[in-house]
């Protein structure tokens, strides 16, 4: 491929990914008698397409999403308690272009973090800047920042995307620092930028996780307002794959009782 005559030239233009369709497209052209226009707006839609997938690998992969947990890959049939209506109608990411927010709670898995990243990568395919991460690694990454003199880089980042989302809020102790910072990302995105926020915790819970009443009243205030929130109840995943898997080795296990004679 690197040995084609026009390898050097398409290099020098940054278009040698036009290498890895040209043969193809030269077969098409005389196939087809595709007039040279033709032939030429095939390698530019081929050439726009593979930029177009390094770009949504880049962004997926700097955004923090996981690139399994999407809304094709989420079983409804499992879950009848959501509102899958609801869901496809936030995938849309309007909430996004309104700076709205999406509060998500319930018990541990029934699927918050599943549908929240899959919310978060329908961003990403309409260009939305995303940031998502677990809510207390995300201010363990800031505490590490401040030490070394890149939190102004870092919590510029979480600021400016369009859409942040923090998983497993109140899952684990935050530290008041971490409180405070906590306080500022809240405050700074207010009407400014969407939230996604996953917990476990009901939403009386959530000040505690501040430890501090004002600052949680205040953070709560703005997370509340132009907010969509979603109850998940139901049975854990997890738990439910579990029972399915020890089920048939229970069964297979058992001897059966052979009837007296």
């Amino acid at each position: 491929m690197m040995s084609h005559p026009l390898s050097p030239k398409l290099r020098q233009l940054r278009l040698s990914g036009m290498l890895e369709t040209l043969d193809v497209r030269v077969s098409q052209a005389v196939d087809q008698q595709l007039a040279p226009l033709e032939f030429l707006a095939l390698l530019l839609d081929d050439e726009l397409e593979r930029r177009n997938q390094r770009h949504h690998v880049l962004t997926l992969s700097l955004s923090g999403c996981d690139s399994n947990k999407t809304l094709a890959h989420f079983d409804f049939s499992a879950a009848p308690g959501i509102n899958r209506t609801l869901i496809q109608d936030l995938a849309s990411c309007v909430f996004i272009q309104r700076h709205e927010n999406l509060l998500m709670c319930g018990p541990s898995g029934v699927g918050k973090s599943h549908l929240a990243n899959a919310i978060a990568i329908e961003a990403l395919k309409r260009d939305f800047k995303v940031v998502a991460k677990p809510t207390h690694r995300l201010l363990f990454d800031l505490q590490i920042a401040r030490s070394n003199g890149s939190y102004p880089r870092h919590l510029a980042r979480i600021l400016a995307c369009d859409l942040l989302l923090l998983d497993d809020f109140g899952l684990q102790s935050i530290s008041p620092q971490a409180a405070q910072d906590l306080y500022e990302i809240i405050t700074e995105r207010y009407e400014h930028g969407s939230l996604i926020i996953t917990s476990n915790r009901t939403f009386e819970e959530w000040g505690e996780v501040f430890s501090n009443d004002l600052l949680a009243s205040a953070a709560l205030d703005r997370l509340t307002h132009h907010a969509h929130t979603l109850i998940i109840r139901g049975d854990s995943f997890r738990q439910r794959s579990r029972r399915k898997e020890i089920a048939p080795n229970i069964s297979s296990s058992e001897t059966p009782i052979k009837p007296e004679s």
